[in-house]
C-alpha cells in the first residue's frame, strides 16, 4: 500500500514519542503542515520568526531530555534558524531540522529562495560546521532510514543537531509503507558506554591518595543526569567540587561541598583550591575560555601543579586545553557509579573533611553577608541583585530558569543559588543573545506542571524578537519574561568604559553599548557631532507597552517593591506575562580573568587591564592581571 510520505513522516515521529514539532510556514514544508493537521498525538507550535523556532526545540530537549524537532522553509527560513540551532550544537542539545528545499528537479537553476551561489543546490552546506551530520534526501525511499539515523544520532554520545534538507516534492511522493518497516524494529536507543574497570579503580586510586583533589563539574554532568552519582561520590571521599556556567546544579549550589563557579565570574576561593590541587577530575567540560579565566597559568588553573584526568563523552574533548593523565571516554552516570564502587573497596571507611566543609561554609557565609546591603536596597532603578531576591523569595525551588548572555546569566551563575538539578539552563557554547525569551516555550510545553521563566535583558530580549510573545499568546503557553532593563548591552558597556576613553567627550566610551536618544534640541540625528552620544539621553522600548499590543499581561516597574507585587501576580495568573524591571547597570564582580580585551596578544605577555592579581608563591601562581569589577 502506497501513502504520501509526508503523512509516513507524522506517523514515523508518533511513534519515535514525538510531542511538539515548532515551525514556521513556507511553500516547501505546507505539505508537511497539512499532514501535521491530521494528526491527534503531535502539536505544531508555529512561530514568527525561525531562531524562535529553533531556541523553543532548544528548552523544550533540555527539559524532556530528548530531541526537539524543527521544521523550517528553505533559503532565509534555514539561515533565520541557523543561530538557534548553532546555539544548541555548543551547547550539546539534541534538535532533528527537517527544512525544506527546491524540488529535486530545480536544483541548479535558481529557483525561488535556493542558497547556492557557489555551491549548486546544497543549502545544508551551510550547517555542516556545526550539526551532527547533514543529509540531502534525494529520494523518498531514503527517508526512513536517514529519519532513524538522524534521531540516533541526536540523541547518542554527544547530543546535538542534525539536519536533514529535502526537496519540496519529496513530500509529495506516495511510496510503499513497507519501506517503513525497518523502523518498527529499530531500538531507537544506544546503550552507553561505560568505563574499563581498570580506568575506574585508577582514577578512584588517585582522588583517595590526593592531598588536594578537585572534582570539576561541566555541563556534561547534567547532560548525563548525574547529580546523584557526583553527590554520592563527593560526599563518600570529602571532594570539594568546582563548576563551569553550564554545570551550575549538578550538585546543589547550597551543597557543603560545592566551591561554586571557577573563570572570570568565579570565586576566590574557587580558584584558591583548583590553582593548589594536586588532582584534578574533569567532568563533561571543555575547559572553555571563560571558565579557565584565557587558560593564564595560575589563575584557575595551573598545570604544573596539578595533574588532571578527564572523563567525556566526547573523545575530541578530552586534552583539548590541558594535558591529562588519564582520559576516559565514558557515560559520565555510568562512570561515576563505578569510581564510587572503586572507591568503596580501597577505602572502605571513605573520607572526612570537616575543616574543608567549613571553609567552604564560612565564605559561602561572608560572601553572602557582603552581598546583603544591595540585596536589599530599595533604590530605583533597582540593582540586579534586589531582583533576584525577590525572585529567590517567591519562585519554587524546582522552576525552571532560562537564563540569557549578560548580568542575567553572569551575575545569576554567580549569586543565585540553585539546589535542583537542571533547574538553571544558560547559553553558554555560543552565548547567543536572544536565547532565554524562546527557549522557555519549549520548556512549558515540556514541564507543564512547573513554572517556567526567564531572566533576560532588554538587550537580550529585543534580539530574541518580541514576536515570540504572539507565539506564547497563539498558544496558550503561560511563561514569565523577566527584563532586566538596564538600557544597554550591559556587560560590553562595563568593558568598553572600562577600556577605552571618548577624547572629544572627555569620558568614558559607549559608543554602541549603551541605548540613548538624540535629544531634539540636537538638531539632527546624522553625523558629526550625533556620533558622540555622552549628551543622549537613555532609551529604552516600553517593554510591557509592546507586551500588552501581543495580548500579554505585562507591568512596568516603577519602584523596588513593585517588582515582588508584579512577580506573584505573574505566578499566580495562568498566562503569559512579562516584567519590564529598570535596573541599574552594575558590574558582576570578576576574580577571575578573561583576555577579551586584546584578543592579538600572547596570553603570557598581556596585560589585560587595570589591576594586578598576585597569587603567592604557595599556591603556584604567577602574576597576571585581571578585570576587576565590584558591585557597590
Amino acid at each position: 500500500m502506497k501513502k504520501l510520505v509526508s503523512d509516513q513522516i507524522v506517523n514515523y515521529l508518533e511513534r519515535r514519542g514525538v510531542e511538539y514539532v515548532f515551525g514556521l510556514c513556507g511553500h516547501t514544508v505546507i505539505a508537511m503542515l497539512d499532514a501535521f493537521s491530521r494528526s491527534t498525538k503531535l502539536r505544531y507550535i508555529s512561530v514568527r520568526h525561525e531562531q524562535i523556532a529553533a531556541t523553543a526545540a532548544d528548552g523544550y530537549a533540555r527539559v524532556a531530555h530528548k530531541a526537539g524537532v524543527v521544521i523550517c522553509h528553505l533559503g532565509p527560513g534555514l539561515t533565520n534558524a541557523t543561530t538557534g540551532v548553532a546555539n544548541a550544537a555548543f551547547d550539546s542539545i539534541p534538535m532533528v531540522v527537517i527544512a525544506g528545499d527546491v524540488p529535486s528537479y530545480y536544483y541548479g537553476k535558481h529557483p525561488h529562495q535556493e542558497v547556492n551561489m557557489h555551491c549548486d543546490g546544497s543549502q545544508y552546506d551551510i550547517y555542516k560546521p556545526f550539526v551532527k551530520r547533514a543529509w540531502r534526501v534525494d529520494r523518498p525511499e531514503a527517508f526512513p532510514e536517514i529519519l532513524d539515523k538522524a534521531f540516533r544520532l541526536a540523541e547518542s554520545g554527544r547530543p546535538g543537531p542534525v539536519l536533514i534538507s529535502v526537496p519540496m516534492d519529496m513530500f509529495s511522493r506516495e511510496i510503499e509503507t513497507d519501506c517503513f518497516e525497518r523502523t518498527y524494529m529499530d531500538s531507537h536507543e544506544t546503550k552507553k558506554p561505560g568505563l574499563d574497570p581498570e580506568a575506574a579503580k585508577a582514577i578512584a586510586k588517585e582522588l583517595i591518595e590526593a592531598k588536594n583533589p578537585v572534582i570539576h563539574a561541566g555541563g556534561g554532568v547534567l547532560l548525563a543526569q548525574a547529580s546523584k552519582e557526583l553527590q554520592d561520590l563527593v560526599e563518600f571521599l570529602d571532594i570539594p567540587v568546582s563548576r563551569t556556567l553550564m554545570g551550575q546544579s549538578c550538585i546543589p549550589d547550597s551543597h557543603p561541598l560545592m566551591l561554586g563557579q571557577t573563570g572570570f565570574w568565579g570565586f576566590e576561593l574557587t580558584h584558591k583550591k583548583t590553582t593548589t590541587a594536586d588532582r584534578i577530575l574533569i567532568l563533561g567540560s571543555r575547559m572553555a575560555e571563560a571558565d579557565s579565566s584565557s587558560w593564564y597559568k595560575g589563575v584557575t588553573f595551573n598545570q604544573s601543579v596539578t595533574k588532571f584526568m578527564q572523563i567525556d563523552i566526547d573523545p575530541q574533548e578530552i586534552g583539548r586545553n590541558y594535558p591529562v593523565m588519564i582520559g576516559a571516554q565514558a557515560d559520565i552516570k555510568l562512570a561515576l557509579q563505578q569510581i564510587l564502587a572503586a572507591a568503596k573497596e580501597l577505602k572502605p571507611e571513605g573520607i572526612d573533611h570537616p575543616e574543608l566543609r567549613k571553609e567552604i561554609a564560612d565564605f559561602k557565609a561572608n560572601f553572602k553577608a557582603q552581598n546583603q546591603a544591595i540585596c536589599d536596597d530599595g533604590r530605583f532603578p533597582m540593582t540586579p541583585q534586589r531582583i533576584l531576591r525577590d525572585v529567590k523569595a517567591l519562585v519554587p525551588e524546582d522552576a525552571l530558569i532560562f537564563t540569557d548572555v549578560g548580568w542575567n546569566k553572569n551575575g545569576v551563575a554567580q549569586q543565585y543559588d540553585i539546589n535542583v538539578p537542571g533547574a538553571i539552563n544558560h547559553p553558554s557554547g555560543l552565548a547567543t543573545m536572544g536565547f532565554g525569551a524562546g527557549a522557555i516555550l519549549g520548556a512549558k510545553l515540556a514541564a507543564p506542571d512547573r513554572v517556567v521563566l526567564t531572566l533576560t535583558g532588554d538587550g537580550g530580549f529585543g534580539a530574541a524578537n518580541p514576536c515570540v510573545m504572539a507565539t506564547a499568546k497563539e498558544q496558550g503557553i503561560p511563561v514569565i519574561w523577566i527584563v532586566m532593563n538596564n538600557s544597554a548591552f550591559g556587560t560590553i558597556a562595563g568593558l568598553e568604559g572600562l577600556h577605552y576613553t571618548n577624547e572629544k567627550e572627555h569620558c568614558r566610551q559607549h559608543l554602541g553599548t549603551e541605548f540613548k536618544i538624540r535629544p531634539a534640541e540636537m538638531g539632527s540625528t546624522m553625523g558629526g557631532e550625533g556620533m558622540f552620544q555622552e549628551r543622549w539621553e537613555s532609551y529604552s522600548p516600553d517593554w510591557a507597552a509592546i507586551a500588552r499590543g501581543y495580548g500579554i499581561k505585562a507591568r512596568k516597574i516603577a519602584s523596588a517593591d513593585e517588582f515582588a507585587e508584579a512577580l506573584k501576580e505573574a505566578l499566580e495568573c495562568g498566562e503569559p506575562y512579562l516584567i519590564d524591571a529598570p535596573m541599574e547597570n552594575i558590574a558582576v564582580p570578576t576574580p577571575g580573568v578573561w583576555n577579551i580585551n586584546d584578543i592579538y596578544t600572547h596570553k603570557d605577555n598581556v596585560d589585560i587591564c587595570n589591576g594586578r592579581l598576585k597569587f603567592a608563591d604557595e599556591m603556584g601562581g604567577v602574576e597576571a592581571t585581571v578585570v576587576r569589577s565590584q558591585a557597590e
